[in-house]
């Protein structure tokens, strides 16, 4: 038997970067497995040695605490050394992992329920990608049955399980942001955090108070808040509003649960898009090459900012692949980031004299810095960073509960590879409110350009039973009515 057949099984099956299902699915068993599996491969592959030590860190799950402790047994039953890092950041993870040539574990769900988690996989050089993770699919899967009774659980009180925290990761990433960017850059900021359950809420009120900024800390949560900077929550922006009525400051910032995708929202109280932050961020570090999936905003190319531009399918594999790519090409100052707002550095940023070392995993927290930053140098509002931006607006949402494969079915009546039957058959869903189809696109799920310009891709989630739809138009309120038109259209899919 092989790992794959655990995850058929189980149902917790492989997304981006690392495993995700259910809590009650994702038992003491099922993440042993999972754990025992990474590291065989690492060990197979000649990535570590014998009684290597391997990281460990968690998100603000009610969950999460015992699947570290379920990772933690199992790297020990393979022969290597547990070290606990703390509910600190996925990048902060990565990078603790990456400058000591360790691999690690997060244990995160990122923004995904409650009800769900995941734990996400770094080799010692970085994220795994999609070739690691069909290596790992084909482990032997060998599970020491006395360990478990009929649950999956561990047959006796495991709680002490993890090692001591060391805190060396978290200050490790603190003086990441506050070594690169200048002593009191942010002096005379007015900064709201929304903190709610995010891990990243400690990090960014340490970084943005030690580089200067005034910080006001707002909407902390002790219950886990499912924040999907992709698809933002109307409860979410209602809040922004509010606070930004009642309360005076320069920017909103805030993150997903584990800490690696940015949510920056302006003075009005406006929450940016995920791919417009990437792009000022981009600009701010002083990147030359810069890579994106497919989704993200046309912005990129129509500002000419950057001398090279590459679009990938949409993952952080795949835009950590075309990093590389363009590195191996010879480019220097390679950054990526996705429709998220996750920023991934390929290659070391230098300015100034201080460097940013490379991390190519997504970072929330520079690219707040990096546009708190741009707003104090060019003495502009947040707000009118993202005006300066070509007029191209996105917006997405997600139809929650997809069954991928009922996704990938409807999506296939529309594409079959026949152009003129596939462009009739858009049509005929899609023309009464969006118009005729001018492109297509299959890079990652089906792109459609209309003659008006305007954007539809539809796309089951990697990560969860999503279908989510992308909108791209020439003003805000029209990729706003886009989306909704789209959610209609997919809705009557699930019948």
């Amino acid at each position: 038997m092989q790992i794959g057949d655990l995850m058929k099984r189980s149902g917790v099956q492989f997304g981006t970067s690392g495993a995700r299902g259910l809590v009650e699915a994702m038992t003491d068993q099922v993440c042993h497995a999972y754990t025992t599996a990474f590291l065989g491969y690492l060990q197979k592959a000649d990535m570590i040695e014998p009684g290597a030590e391997v990281g460990i860190a968690g998100d603000l799950r009610s969950s999460t605490p015992r699947i570290m402790i379920a990772c933690a047994r199992a790297v020990r039953d393979v022969g290597c050394r547990p070290c606990y890092l703390g509910r600190i950041p996925s990048p902060a993870t990565a990078a603790w992992g990456m400058a000591r040539g360790a691999p690690s574990l997060m244990v995160t769900g990122s923004h995904i329920p409650d009800d769900r988690n995941g734990i996400k996989f770094n080799l010692p050089t970085g994220e795994i990608l999609k070739r690691d993770e069909e290596a790992i699919r084909v482990q032997p899967l060998r599970i020491a049955e006395e360990l478990f009774d009929r649950s999956g659980s561990f047959v006796r009180d495991e709680s002490a399980m993890l090692p001591d925290e060391d805190p060396t990761a978290y200050r490790d990433y603190l003086d990441r942001y506050l070594r690169f960017f200048p002593p009191g850059c942010l002096t005379g900021l007015r900064v709201a955090v929304y903190e709610h359950s995010s891990v990243a809420r400690a990090a960014y009120v340490d970084v943005l108070e030690g580089l200067g900024a005034r910080v006001t800390r707002l909407g902390h949560s002790d219950v886990f808040v499912p924040v999907d900077t992709e698809a933002i929550r109307p409860e979410d922006i209602a809040l922004a509003l509010d606070w930004a009525r009642t309360s005076r400051f320069d920017a909103l910032i805030s993150a997903d649960g584990d800490g690696d995708r940015p949510l920056i929202g302006d003075e009005t109280g406006r929450w940016m898009r995920g791919d417009t932050a990437g792009i000022l961020c981009a600009r701010e570090l002083g990147a030359r090459a810069v890579v994106t999936p497919v989704s993200s905003n046309t912005a990129l190319e129509r500002c000419g900012w950057f001398e090279t531009v590459l679009r990938t399918r949409i993952g952080s594999p795949y835009v950590i692949e075309g990093m590389q790519q363009l590195v191996d090409g010879g480019l220097s100052e390679v950054v990526g980031y996705e429709a998220n707002g996750g920023f991934l550095l390929a290659t070391d940023i230098e300015r100034e004299g201080r460097a940013l070392a490379a991390l190519p995993t997504r970072d929330a927290v520079v690219v707040a810095i990096a546009i708190l930053r741009a707003a104090v140098g060019q003495k502009r509002p947040i707000s009118a960073l993202a005006a300066s931006l070509p007029r191209r607006f996105t917006h997405s949402d997600r139809l929650k509960d997809f069954p991928t494969e009922v996704a990938r079915a409807r999506l296939a009546e529309l594409h079959s590879g026949d152009p003129p039957r596939d462009k009739a058959a858009i049509e005929a869903v899609f023309g009464p409110r969006f118009g005729h189809v001018a492109a297509l696109d299959v890079t990652d799920g089906l792109r459609i350009t209309f003659a008006s310009g305007d954007i539809a891709h539809l796309r089951p989630s990697g990560n969860a039973p999503e279908l989510r739809a992308y909108a791209e138009a020439d003003s805000p309120e029209r990729a706003a009515a886009l989306s909704r038109d789209c959610m209609e259209i997919l809705e009557r899919w699930r019948s």
